[in-house]
């Protein structure tokens, strides 16, 4: 099937000269969505909802009324972000029945910007997973090749963009979960730097990690995107105040100082990806740019260092998930404490709860200090480290992946291997930098390979700039 719009730009010309409608764009859309159900990348489509809604924005456009800066744009939204009166599942089966009875402030931005919701993806349960293994509602594929995974754990929101679904969709990114299931599916994807997007409405995993991010073809349709929902927000205390810039109009390209950290150009590095990467890498210096080496010397610390903070927040996170409330409850139990157990190990998957345990672990009284204490330490030091290096260059750039997108079930029952699929992207997320993934080509088994920029805390621009060079 031939590609709907390749950009929202192109999508916005042909509405405002009124060649097309918001009910006619989003009916073509609805009908992808049907052709492309064998991915599973969707939990809901909001059929009715979004036709009524384009309706709407055409008599809007007819009246002569100002239209928003996402005026008709097509989305769909991660199911771990509040629609109000939709089911908010986290692809888990312990929500698989709550509807949220109010909208993320992400989404309250865009809807007042004119953008038109499609539906909610689907994920890893919870966020935790590299692969859209781990949802209730099954694994999402690829749809570049449905014999492999999407990346994970916005695996769903990164196929429906890759499948022309949606123009652009909204992920979450704790330690990775946007950029990787970017690089895998051929596509953009943006974690911002942490506080830029209000989490209010975004269902927490890991609080001082997670992150609402931005899946799309085009660079430009991220910085528009960005430019709508960030800002300061006084439903999240952790929500900054600093300006938002016209993203959207920083674009153009200007000399600039990449670095390129010797702890990820390694031998371990699959050759196929590191040369696909410094031929991209190339094409910037053609431009103008200079690459310069650096050094993250606490890299090697990073996954470990994550994997223990993360699943601590996980375990303090999830505990509201216990049935007494909302959410799954087990049948015909005893007393409250079979009313917990029962229900917590009935409704949540393999994965969560093996993050659950080993959050636990690290938060007990004998091993507080030898883990999570020392934890901590360590991601400061690597945060100081990304700080240092910003000093010398305005941006690092590497490989999003260590691996291309592999097949579907081959690493499910490794965690271990798993978990290296985030090696190249965790750092960010504990130092708080924004990072964005852009498509950096094919390797010679023709699987796409992401090349990761990473600038410093709230200079996004830089990163757009870069990127949209390329």
């Amino acid at each position: 099937m031939s590609e709907l719009y390749p950009s929202y730009a192109a999508l916005r010309d042909q509405l405002l000269s009124k060649s097309v409608t918001c009910e006619s764009v989003v009916s073509a859309y609805l009908k992808k969505i049907e052709a492309s159900s064998s991915l599973n990348a969707f939990l809901a489509v909001f059929h009715e909802q979004a036709l009524e809604r384009a309706r709407a924005l055409d008599k809007k456009l007819a009246s002569g009324e100002r239209v928003g800066k996402l005026f008709g744009l097509p989305m769909a939204i991660k199911d771990n972000i509040a629609v109000k009166g939709e089911r908010l599942t986290c692809a888990s089966r312990i929500l698989s029945n709550f509807t949220s009875i109010y909208n993320a402030t992400a989404v309250e931005r865009l809807l007042a910007e004119d953008a038109i919701i499609l539906g909610k993806t689907n994920m890893d349960e919870f966020a935790m997973g590299s692969s859209n293994e781990n949802s209730y509602f099954g694994a999402v594929k690829n749809p570049l090749d449905d014999t492999l995974v999407p990346g994970g754990s916005s695996g769903g929101s990164a196929a429906a963009v890759a499948a022309d679904c949606a123009l652009v969709a909204l992920g979450s990114d704790t330690g990775g979960s946007v950029r990787q299931p970017a690089s895998f599916c051929n596509i953009v994807g943006l974690k911002p730097t942490y506080g830029r997007v209000s989490r209010y409405g975004l269902v927490a995993f890991g609080s001082s990690f997670d992150q609402i991010g931005i899946l799309s073809k085009t660079v430009a349709d991220a910085a528009l995107v960005l430019e709508v929902i960030a800002g300061e927000d006084t439903y999240d205390s952790t929500s900054s105040n600093h300006a938002v810039p016209a993203y959207s109009q920083a674009l153009s390209f200007k000399n600039v100082r990449i670095g390129l950290p010797k702890e990820f150009f390694t031998s371990a590095l699959d050759k196929d990806i590191s040369d696909v990467v410094h031929s991209k890498l190339n094409v910037l210096t053609s431009k103008g740019a200079e690459l310069i080496e650096v050094s993250l010397p606490h890299s090697e610390y990073a996954l470990a260092t994550y994997y223990i903070l993360a699943t601590a927040e996980a375990s303090s996170n999830l505990s509201r998930f216990d049935g007494a409330r909302y959410g799954y409850r087990a049948d015909g139990v005893k007393d409250l404490t079979e009313m917990y157990v029962r229900s917590r190990s009935e409704g949540f998957g393999a994965e969560v709860k093996r993050r659950i345990m080993l959050g636990t672990y690290v938060l007990s009284a004998g091993y507080y200090d030898a883990y999570y204490k020392k934890a901590q330490q360590v991601r400061r030091l690597i945060r100081e480290d990304y700080l240092k290096a910003f000093k010398e260059v305005d941006v690092i750039a590497g490989p999003t992946s260590p691996f291309p997108p592999f097949k579907l079930g081959s690493k499910i029952d490794d965690p271990l291997q798993m978990y290296l699929s985030d090696i190249y992207t965790v750092p960010m997320n504990l130092a708080g930098v924004p990072a964005l993934s852009v498509p950096a080509g094919f390797g010679s088994s023709n699987l796409p390979v992401g090349i990761q920029y990473v600038s410093n805390l709230f200079d996004e621009s830089t990163l757009f700039a870069v990127a949209n060079a390329i």
